[in-house]
């Protein structure tokens, strides 16, 4: 079965391009063969998606807020019972060996747009020198969709794990670059044995989210593809045997899921792969990204219906406050505030981790508990000396904090944050925080309405300013093919006190999110301030946003090319301010800002840019239609 192969004629499934020849060692005939096998996911997936924007529309029209599910119903796609998942008689999943220490997970792509494969290698060589517990390669957020970059992640992952002669070439001369950075920083080296140290870091895959298309295979006709099967397939057909070897685990995360009925065909889909490869259910666990607030009401529930692959969640804090904006988009008493205010322990963030926290210690029916891992530390040690210390004093409480309340390990956003912050966990020196008491999850209204629960905190000129510069150049950097970057507000361009932080798609989405809110629940700022007259009690009307927009805007073109590449001034970033101003300005809240990038991607004509971007909303308007397969797919 393993090498079976399958006739073009007989396929269900095309490639684009000549990509199957040109990346005949990711999508092999074995990978392919596996992809014609679950693509009979597809249908099933397609409507749980289009349950998500029905549930979202009937919400808004009856001004109604996320409930919990009735206890005495069945979790959609299992025959599981809400109330026995909630008392955890389910089986799920034993914390494999190489997952049950996992202090510090760092998080980045495998590839770099438009790069060779040795410079892409070096990103997979940084992760795995680290000295992280965990390494995950993003498929999804952070990982630029250009070009081939999606099959060029997977190739580099591959040649990384079966310990290519290319890939050690290159970690050998990453190895001694992090040494001599480390002098520097630290005084001492932190890499003492490269070779050694490459079996040190847990290597982690992050498939792409069931709302997305893959833009490289599609069905035969023309309909998009999941993207989420395509990214598992590929990750575990090409590198299962080489894991299996080095007895190293299958693991993914799993992103955006809302719903315990998409978890459990997540749980489908792997189970079908493993059926298909041999593989005993369950070689495959997953990690949870609780990045939706209807996840937050259905924990417990999707714990129980990814059974056997259920390792652990997340609590990622970014996507989390775009979901909860989105899902509140229909109440006009909701308004979040400034962006920097909305830590992990402000209001309806509290109560999101503290769901998490008591679900993963609530044991199934063989006693087990789950894994909590904390979230992102966007900070990275690049600045000034005063800067740097601030910005790691910062992280480092935010880590003591995390590791206080229970996680067993946190995220960090770049390699040189990884022996600044594991120390924390060092400390503590418990494997994991495993079976912790706290108090039974409840499913009343105080616990429903905490998970929407504001306070109050600054909403300011200052705050939108933040919010546009940031979001224009997240779009710019996205429509570069940097869906991770490294980015500050323009008036900080230039200020080494003030650090840049990783920003992926989720950071993009909240500031669209926050300034949709603001401007069209008509929120009213908190403070003076004397940049254009503006009071305390004023409201963030269409014409101060339109101000704000233009003049952050101006300040990106006259950016040096270390903020805003000069080539993107003329290509990219005017089809990034369009999108932006589209998003924020349309009555109609757009679920998704990826979408609108996606559509655009490789496009540099802003006419074309702009018809698609009408086209998409148009769609989306007239039925909630949203367009996501490659519309510049070549068969």
């Amino acid at each position: 079965m393993e090498n079976s192969q399958v006739k073009t004629t007989d396929r269900t499934l095309e490639v684009r391009a000549s990509l199957e020849a040109t990346y005949n060692d990711v999508l092999t005939a074995e990978a392919l063969d596996a992809l014609e096998r679950l693509a009979r996911f597809d249908a099933r997936r397609k409507a749980v998606m289009a349950a998500r924007i029905s549930r979202r529309r009937e919400r808004a029209a009856r001004k109604q807020p996320i409930a919990f599910l009735d206890a005495g119903a069945t979790i959609g796609g299992t025959t599981i019972a809400v109330k026995d998942a909630r008392a955890g008689h389910f089986i799920g999943s034993e914390i494999p060996p190489d997952l049950r220490r996992q202090w510090i997970q760092g998080t980045g792509p495998a590839a770099r747009p438009n790069a060779s494969v040795e410079a892409g290698l070096r990103n997979v060589a940084y992760a795995l020198l680290s000295g992280a517990d965990g390494w995950m390669f993003d498929g999804e957020d952070a990982l630029g969709q250009v070009s081939t970059m999606s099959l060029d992640n997977q190739r580099n992952l591959k040649l990384a794990i079966h310990r290519d002669p290319v890939f050690l070439k290159v970690a050998e001369q990453v190895a001694a670059e992090m040494n001599q950075w480390a002098m520097g920083f630290f005084k001492r080296p932190i890499v003492a044995d490269w070779r050694k140290q490459l079996d040190f870091t847990t290597k982690i895959f992050r498939a792409r989210g069931l709302h997305l298309d893959d833009r490289h295979i599609r069905h035969a006709g023309g309909d998009g593809l999941s993207a989420s099967i395509v990214d598992a397939t590929l990750y575990i057909v090409n590198n299962h045997r080489r894991l299996a070897e080095t007895r190293a685990s299958i693991v993914l995360y799993l992103p955006k899921i809302q719903t315990a009925e998409e978890a459990a065909l997540w749980n489908d889909i792997l189970s079908a792969l493993e059926q298909h490869l041999g593989l005993a259910v369950g070689t495959t666990t997953a990690y949870v990204l609780v990045e939706q607030v209807e996840a937050s009401f259905q924990l417990m529930e999707i714990r129980a219906a990814l059974g056997p692959h259920f390792v652990g969640f997340d609590t990622g804090r970014w996507d989390y406050i775009n979901s909860v904006s989105d899902a509140m988009a229909w109440d006009a008493a909701f308004t979040n505030p400034n962006i920097d205010a909305i830590t992990m322990t402000y209001g309806y963030m509290r109560n999101y981790e503290d769901r998490v926290r008591r679900a993963v210690n609530t044991p199934d029916r063989n006693g087990r508990f789950a894994l909590w891992q904390g979230g992102m530390e966007p900070n990275i040690p690049v600045g000034s000396e005063a800067g740097v210390a601030a910005g790691m004093k910062r992280a480092l409480a935010g880590a003591e904090r995390e590791q206080r309340e229970g996680a067993s390990g946190k995220w960090v956003a770049h390699w040189k944050m990884v022996h600044i912050v594991r120390p924390v966990w060092e400390k503590a020196g418990q494997e994991n925080q495993l079976g912790r008491a706290f108090a039974p999850l409840g499913y009343g209204p105080e616990d429903a309405a905490g998970l929407t629960m504001l306070e109050p905190a600054p909403r300011t000129v200052r705050g939108a300013r933040d919010l546009l510069s940031v979001a224009l150049q997240y779009g710019n950097a996205f429509l570069q093919g940097l869906q991770a970057a490294a980015l500050k507000p323009a008036d900080f361009f230039g200020n080494d006190d003030v650090l840049y932080l990783m920003e992926d798609m989720a950071t993009g989405e909240i500031r669209l999110s926050i300034l949709w809110e603001w401007l069209h629940k008509r929120a009213t700022l908190s403070t003076d301030d004397s940049d254009g007259g503006v009071k305390a009690g004023d409201v963030f009307s269409r014409e101060l946003c339109v101000r704000l927009l233009a003049e952050e805007y101006d300040k990106l073109l006259k950016a040096g090319n270390r903020d805003v590449h000069e080539v993107s001034k003329t290509t990219t970033l005017p089809i990034a301010r369009e999108i932006v101003e589209t998003y924020v300005m349309d009555p109609m809240k757009l679920p998704w800002y990826i979408d609108l990038l996606n559509i655009n991607l490789g496009t540099n004509d802003l006419a074309e840019a702009k018809r698609r971007i009408a086209m998409l909303a148009d769609a989306f308007r007239a039925d909630g239609t949203r367009i996501t397969k490659n519309l510049d797919f070549q068969a």
